[in-house]
């Protein structure tokens, strides 16, 4: 064999030997329904992707960046924080304490989408994932439809992905809650992991 095909063969060779998927990182940025209020943090939903994703060979790194309490305005003021290192994946999943305090959702709406134009300062390639949400209808009929709508709007406006109810199947069955009504248990975490899984095989491909 000349020395010209083997000098062929190696360039040939060598990009294909060398490639390597990188690990992707996955940030769960939200209250205290991704921090687990009430449970462990093995027992929350972002927990149980990565081992269910673990199981079907898929290795990325989760962060579970849940602060129980944390609002719209209190996530845009640590975000800064979480972005010490590169990010793949931004799973948001906020704003209902906004609706429980009756802030203005606007400013709610606002808050948000300066968490996202953050995150993209930073990691120019991020995908997200917002999480949908609602509030109860006892807010009023006008506040909570207009709740709901923040969600798919920011989804549509940053041509990103969107779980459009993160706690279906879930929200208002005793038997998925903590006696509070309001946090899944850890049954109810199960299904929220469900909820999000599609979407989150989406982003990862």
């Amino acid at each position: 064999m000349s020395s010209t095909r083997v000098l062929l063969l190696v360039l040939i060779i060598i990009p294909i030997v060398s490639f390597k998927t990188e690990k992707k990182t996955v940030v769960f940025f939200g209250d205290s329904i991704t921090a687990g209020y009430g449970l462990s943090k093995e027992q929350a939903y972002p927990s149980i992707l990565k081992s269910q994703l673990e199981e079907e060979g898929v290795d990325c790194e989760i962060i579970n960046a849940g602060l129980s309490g944390e609002t719209s305005a209190g996530g845009l003021s640590r975000v800064s924080w979480i972005l010490k290192k590169p990010v793949d994946i931004f799973v948001l999943e906020l704003g209902a304490n906004d609706a429980l305090r009756g802030l203005p959702l606007d400013v709610t709406k606002s808050n948000l989408q300066k968490i996202m134009d953050r995150v993209k300062v930073k990691n120019p390639e991020v995908i997200f994932i917002i999480a949908g949400m609602m509030v109860p209808p006892n807010l009023g009929d006008e506040y909570a439809k207009e709740f709901t709508s923040i969600f798919p709007a920011l989804a549509k406006d940053n041509n990103t992905i969107l779980v459009p109810f993160l706690l279906e199947g879930v929200a208002g069955d005793e038997n998925l809650n903590l006696p509070d009504g309001i946090h899944p248990n850890a049954d109810g975490h199960r299904i929220l992991a469900d909820n999000v899984m599609p979407f989150l095989k989406k982003a990862l491909q």
